[in-house]
């Protein structure tokens, strides 16, 4: 049987998919920072007592690494930092929405778990062969 017959095509275009999907997502919000202000970023870094230059990583993690992801280039260790990047977001500017419910009743952090849950899967699947790929993919 052919590769393409044994549903390799449809897991390709699954993965696909999802990574294109998460990349621009996460994309988003980075531009979003380049062209407003890494200010806020920053300010929340320094409120936890961290050097506020440590503020500037959100670029690897909403533009860098979701570039990577976009094109399928050592997509594995991009959707890791995205993944990293999430638990950053949550810790810095969303601890007291945990255990919340929103206005419309979902869980006040059901985006950002989907973004995190997305970027582990991609982390685990990798990018299928539709990307530049390269042995990190």
């Amino acid at each position: 049987m052919h590769k393409y017959q044994s549903g390799a095509m449809s897991d390709d275009m699954a993965k696909f998919l999802l990574r294109v999907t998460l990349a621009i997502l996460i994309l988003f919000h980075g531009v979003s920072k380049i062209m407003g202000s890494i200010g806020p970023i920053t300010g929340m870094v320094a409120k936890v007592g961290m050097p506020p230059a440590l503020g500037y990583l959100v670029f690897i993690g909403e533009v860098l690494a979701p570039l990577l992801v976009l094109v399928g280039a050592w997509t594995r260790p991009a959707a890791f930092i995205i993944a990293i990047n999430m638990v950053v977001a949550v810790l810095l500017a969303h601890t007291t929405q945990f255990f919340s419910v929103s206005k419309t009743g979902g869980w006040a952090l059901e985006l950002q778990a989907m973004y995190f849950i997305s970027a582990i899967v991609v982390t685990l699947l990798g990018g299928g062969r539709f990307g530049v790929g390269g042995k990190w993919n």
